[in-house]
């Protein structure tokens, strides 16, 4: 049986099989359309909306409001972009907001912005060129540093310079952690995220691990390997984070590992190993944000919660546990 640190180690699924497990035809690249879900972000949305707007290759921008009291409608409105569209959504929750967006989307890609983030110059082009040299992908991603809620770096992502990230058949490895982590630094394409039923709403947190995984399940992926959108940390994100626990992450292992299209592409006898990994890494982002949030009595319960699942894990978790210290 595969067990959780053998993950690094473990070989990709046999090639999807055209016609078989890989139904969407390889497209033409045309036109990205930018989702953004927006409830109470008056402070950040014009900016946010500005970020994607910037990008050339970027041919609508759809924010759905999910029932905002502040000025979070008026500011969108008073954008003057024909490339810009207002939808509303009844406060349904984020992941029906981008299934909306996403309905009435025209582009050929998709990419999920939050309200709060922001696109950096070229960011949208370097996907492009990505997917360009990965025609069979189905999602293309990149990687993101964090601000605050000034605008500030507080991130230190540019010393993994070079860094590289798994490409192709990458079911396997993202079942066994969430390694895309924002979907602002990805673009799916739009056909392929209908074709696995968008996000599950049932899912409060982990929801877009869960789309991820499903999108792995019958296509590539394609890193490209530039910090690609500024992830920002505030106090109403921040405080939401922190009283997050292992526990509020579990109903999406167990979504991801009761799922049928996930299981059936998974390698034989991994998934045990895996939802273990699953479960390990997502303890380990906890620990994380303990330790961001000097709640460091939980960041040490934490890792001992990965002990008793793997101690050979240990020493991994705790490393990336003192690196979040250095803002890594």
């Amino acid at each position: 049986m595969i067990t959780a640190d053998d993950l690094l180690d473990l070989p990709t699924a046999p090639p999807i099989a055209p016609g078989v497990h890989d139904p969407l035809p390889v497209r033409s690249i045309a036109s990205v359309s930018v989702v953004i879900p927006a409830k109470n972000v008056a402070a950040y949305i014009g900016e946010t909306i500005a970020s994607a707007l910037a990008q050339d290759e970027v041919t609508e921008v759809i924010v759905v409001d999910d029932g905002s009291t502040d000025d979070t409608i008026a500011i969108v409105r008073a954008v003057a972009d024909p490339r810009l569209h207002l939808m509303t959504n009844d406060s349904a929750g984020v992941s029906a907001a981008r299934n909306l967006g996403a309905r009435h989307a025209s582009g050929d890609w998709l990419l999920f912005l939050d309200a709060d983030d922001c696109l950096r110059s070229g960011a949208v082009a370097a996907l492009l060129a990505a997917a360009r040299r990965a025609p069979r992908a189905v999602l293309v991603y990149g990687d993101y540093n964090t601000i605050d809620s000034q605008g500030r770096q507080i991130g230190r992502r540019e010393l993994l310079k070079g860094r590289r990230k798994p490409s192709g058949d990458v079911l396997a490895r993202l079942a066994g952690g969430n390694f895309i982590v924002n979907g602002g630094i990805a673009i799916t394409r739009a056909e392929a995220f209908r074709a696995v039923g968008g996000f599950d709403v049932g899912l409060r947190y982990c929801e877009d691990w869960h789309c991820w995984c499903r999108l792995a399940a019958i296509g590539e992926f394609a890193f490209a390997p530039k910090l690609l959108l500024d992830y920002r940390l505030h106090t109403a994100n921040t405080m939401n984070a922190a009283l997050r626990t292992p526990q509020d992450f579990f109903p999406a292992i167990a979504r991801i590992f009761d799922d049928g299209l996930i299981l059936s592409r998974l390698p034989e006898g991994s998934a045990a190993g895996l939802r273990q990994a699953a479960e390990i890494h997502l303890v380990t982002y906890s620990a994380m944000q303990a330790v961001r949030f000097g709640r460091y009595r939980e960041a040490f319960a934490y890792l001992g919660m990965v002990g008793r699942r793997s101690l050979k894990s240990l020493p991994r978790s705790a490393l990336r546990v003192a690196l979040t210290c250095f803002g890594i």
